[in-house]
């Protein structure tokens, strides 16, 4: 089983903890599934600064190669936080950097590469929506995390995407369950094959447009045991998916209600799990002291979730 990141990567600069992390959601993916026994790697743009290095030493030190990434002139996205009452406050971030500004392309080979895994992972962060008509023609699955902001929910939006995708993923924290449903439904109206929603500590929702299943999310009984949150959504698709992928999903071979309902439970766990993980995959070091002189204290900025 080969699943490839293809898209994003960003440090995540906590500054309240005076720490850098690895991050970015086709990272992640790409991390948790080479944690949930899947091959996975990873390809996308990489900076040429310190903070780059930074990153390839942590996927290196995860188990995921990316090799077939491409090293532009430029800086790495960061992405600035703070923890306040035990919440993520975002307080900004430089635009992601030269991976946003030059996203990768599927040009000079790296189509067949990527079209060799059995899953390819990307997202909104990555611009990488000119590629996916190009992956959609392969054998390759194609997921895709929609993520929570409103200009990735237009009509345009969808269809111009959702028709390229296999797995599509949307975050719906702040959804009641029928506004959940028609988000679900829209995406498969505009073309996706399955529709995922995870919905923070109300569980998750997946259709395939004919089945329509849902499942509570995991307690944990002492939450003074949590460790952090971030990238329990990237988690859960992770989860999802490689359980689906174990069942045999192919294009040819959709899941059943009962694989669907299988994935559910994985992504659960995996979700479950990454609660005990420090940021989004620990590799945390200090930030440069030069570095931290360019940042002041400012206001918290408002809160985006899981």
């Amino acid at each position: 089983m080969k699943i490839l990141g293809f898209g994003d990567n960003i440090v995540d600069r906590f500054l309240d903890r005076r720490l850098d992390y690895p991050g970015g959601n086709a990272v992640n993916v790409a991390v948790y599934a080479r944690r949930l026994g899947a091959t996975a790697e990873y390809l996308g743009v990489f900076g040429d600064d310190r903070l780059a290095q930074f990153l390839r030493a942590a996927l290196t030190a995860a188990g995921v190669d990316h090799a077939h990434s491409v090293v532009r002139h430029g800086e790495t996205g960061i992405s600035t936080l703070n923890v306040v009452d035990g919440e993520r406050v975002f307080l900004g971030w430089n635009d992601g950097g030269i991976t946003v500004r030059a996203p990768i392309d599927l040009r000079d080979g790296r189509l067949t590469y990527a079209s060799s895994f059995d899953l390819v992972h990307s997202s909104v962060y990555s611009h990488t929506e000119p590629e996916l008509p190009l992956l959609r023609k392969t054998d390759a699955l194609v997921s895709f995390d929609f993520s929570s902001e409103p200009e990735f929910r237009t009509d345009a939006y969808l269809n111009r995407v959702a028709p390229h995708i296999d797995l599509a993923l949307i975050s719906c924290s702040d959804q009641s369950v029928d506004e959940t449903h028609r988000l679900l439904d829209a995406l498969i109206a505009a073309g996706a094959g399955i529709a995922l929603a995870t919905r923070g500590t109300d569980g998750a929702i997946v259709t395939d447009g004919t089945n329509r299943v849902s499942a509570e999310t995991l307690v944990i009984d002492d939450p003074a045991s949590i460790v952090d949150t971030m990238g329990c959504g990237d988690a859960f698709v992770a989860g999802f998916a490689v359980e689906l992928l174990r069942r045999g999903w192919t294009r040819q071979q959709v899941p059943s209600r009962d694989d669907l309902l299988a994935g559910l439970a994985a992504g659960n766990a995996s979700s479950r799990d990454q609660c005990f993980v420090e940021s989004a995959f620990g590799g945390g070091r200090a930030i440069p002291d030069e570095e931290l002189q360019r940042y002041t204290s400012p206001e918290p900025a408002v809160h985006r979730g899981p």
